[in-house]
C-alpha cells in the first residue's frame, strides 16, 4: 500500500497511500471514542433518572470523561484537516510543477511557418 496513490476526488488529485492510512485510523480512532461516548451517555441517562445521591455524583466524573472524548474527537479532526491540507498543497504543487515543465518543454518547439 506504501507509495500507492488514490484518485476519486472531484479535481483528480491524488492522494498518497500513506495519507488514507492516516486517514483510516484517525476514523477508527474517532468511532471507537464515539462508541465509548454512546456508552457514557446511557450510563448518565440511567443514573439521572435513578435520582440516587451516588448515581447522580457519579455523574459528574462521567460528564467530564465525556467531555474529554469530546476534545479529543475535535483534537483528531483538526489533525485529520491539517494533514488533508498538507496533502493537497503539495499535490498542487507537484501539479503545478508538471505544468511548468510541460510548458517549458513546449516552449522549446520550433514552430514551422
Amino acid at each position: 500500500m506504501e507509495g500507492d496513490t488514490y484518485s476519486g476526488l472531484d479535481n483528480g488529485t491524488q492522494l498518497d497511500g500513506k495519507v488514507v492510512q492516516i486517514f483510516q485510523k484517525s476514523f477508527v480512532q474517532v468511532q471507537n471514542i464515539l462508541d465509548q461516548n454512546r456508552l457514557l451517555i446511557n450510563e448518565i441517562n440511567q443514573n439521572h433518572e435513578s435520582k440516587i445521591p451516588d448515581n447522580l455524583s457519579r455523574n459528574v466524573g462521567l460528564i467530564r470523561e465525556l467531555n474529554n472524548n469530546i476534545r479529543r474527537v475535535v483534537d483528531l479532526y483538526a489533525d485529520l484537516s491539517s494533514t488533508f491540507s498538507k496533502s493537497m498543497d503539495t499535490s498542487s504543487e507537484e501539479d503545478l510543477s508538471v505544468a511548468m515543465r510541460s510548458d517549458a518543454k513546449a516552449g522549446h518547439k520550433r514552430n514551422r511557418p
